[in-house]
């Protein structure tokens, strides 16, 4: 299995279990962010997550969390569920106000559509 090596330099919150999932759910209230659900062991993940931190992070970005799906698939299927959004990998979900406001996947995840 490929462990996840953060970007130094790009800011990830981990999302591992249900409370951290919460969390990020609660955060939504305050500001639009960012779910990436990556697929270690996937080429086209790897490259959507490269792009995602090839740009220093601007402070008015949203805040972005990162979900290993080869270790938290349970919890991706109950992302899923919860947004009302059909499971893809890799996938952004988009989320302002606990609601799933946009879902980007596969070659189209790059900042100008997460921003758009």
């Amino acid at each position: 299995m490929v462990e996840f090596k953060p970007n130094t330099q790009f800011k990830w919150e981990i999302i591992d279990s249900k409370i951290s999932y919460q969390e990020s759910i609660n955060a939504s209230f305050s500001s639009r962010i960012v779910i990436f659900k990556h697929s270690t062991r996937c080429s086209i993940s790897n490259m959507a997550k490269n792009r995602i931190e090839s740009v220093n992070k601007p402070n008015n970005n949203p805040k972005c969390y990162y979900l290993d799906l080869l270790n938290d698939r349970e919890l991706s299927n109950q992302i899923a569920y919860d947004l009302n959004v059909k499971h893809e990998s890799p996938q952004v979900i988009i989320i302002e106000n606990g609601k799933c406001i946009k879902h980007i996947s596969h070659n189209k995840i790059m900042w100008k559509e997460i921003l758009s």
